[in-house]
């Protein structure tokens, strides 16, 4: 039977006081004589032996009861602790079935009747207030989806391997168009340690890279680069760029009244790429912004897994 280390801070704060207490008695006897024989004084060790034990005995005593005050003050604060978050998960999970479902269906009303009032009204400013309600609705829809995704995802470390230059290719197909230029500079293949939830945080830089672009062409230049160990993606534009205030916050990983990121994109990139064990990072100079995901690379001769063969089926 092996012994788990983290099993002893399962035990009570009585329990490991008391072992302390214990095994602190036994040790004061035995290192006294211990060092008595090593330095040849046994002679004496009868005449400071009671001295000397009860020193020790008091010192043990006394650190067993400061043991059990810090194990009792932390027991508690984790007991407090896993409280609060059993809260807060339960809050979250009841606010995103409310947004997701209830919010959604309200927001598919207010796009019919939209629809409806678009075929009724005449003039060119009612019109376009319509048009900003479908776009608004749209937007907050697409936000419901992230959530989903989000949500959805899986926690456990990746065990199949995608080729990520045909996931980007298939990104860079789906924003390439009429005022856009996307061009994908990779090896012929490309092959890392994630699943098919990848998709989402690529198809999401690229997303932002041009629906944030304000300028005449839209410029999307994307690299991969790949090596033993690591393959990284790096995604540039011409646009605006990030403001310092967003990276800030999701550096931060920590949202304030003050300080927050305007779009849920940024943090489904963020977290999507984190549990596929991959990290995020951001450059942003007069030019444009760099966006770069790394993953694990993956061995091209290794034998392919079950959830391999379910992702080879799926395309």
């Amino acid at each position: 039977m092996e012994f788990d280390p983290a099993s002893l801070f399962d035990r009570s704060p009585r329990t490991l006081a008391i072992a302390y207490l214990c095994l602190g008695a036994l040790f004061v006897p035995l290192s006294d004589f211990a060092v008595a024989v090593a330095t040849g004084t046994t002679g004496a060790l009868g005449v400071r032996a009671p001295v000397r034990l009860i020193d020790g005995w008091l010192l043990v005593g006394a650190s067993s009861l400061l043991l059990y005050g810090a194990a009792a003050h932390h027991r508690q604060r984790a007991v407090s602790a896993r409280r609060d978050l059993e809260t807060s998960n339960q809050q979250i999970q009841v606010l995103s079935r409310v947004f997701r479902h209830n919010v959604r269906n309200d927001l598919n009303i207010i796009q019919g009747y939209a629809d409806l009032l678009a075929d009724r009204v005449d003039d060119e400013r009612s019109r376009e207030c319509l048009e900003t309600i479908r776009q608004t609705t749209d937007d907050v829809v697409a936000i419901s989806e992230k959530l989903r995704v989000i949500e959805d995802a899986s926690t456990d470390p990746p065990s199949s391997r995608i080729d990520l230059v045909e996931t980007v290719r298939e990104a860079a197909a789906d924003v390439d168009g009429d005022g856009v230029c996307v061009s994908v500079e990779s090896p012929s293949a490309a092959w890392i340690r994630a699943d098919r939830s990848v998709e989402y945080p690529i198809r999401e830089v690229f997303e932002n890279a041009v629906t944030h672009n304000d300028g005449a062409t839209c410029e999307v230049i994307a690299r991969i680069e790949t090596t033993e160990t690591t393959t990284c993606l790096a995604v540039r534009d011409n646009g605006p760029g990030i403001p310092d205030d967003e990276r800030a916050v999701l550096q931060a990983e920590e949202e304030t009244p003050l300080s927050h990121a305007s779009s849920i994109g940024l943090w489904l990139v963020k977290w999507m790429c984190e549990t596929q064990g991959g990290t995020v990072g951001f450059e942003t100079t007069d030019d444009g912004t760099t966006v770069r995901l790394r993953f694990e690379s993956a061995r091209v001769d290794a034998p392919p897994s079950d959830r391999d063969t379910d992702t080879a089926a799926a395309r």
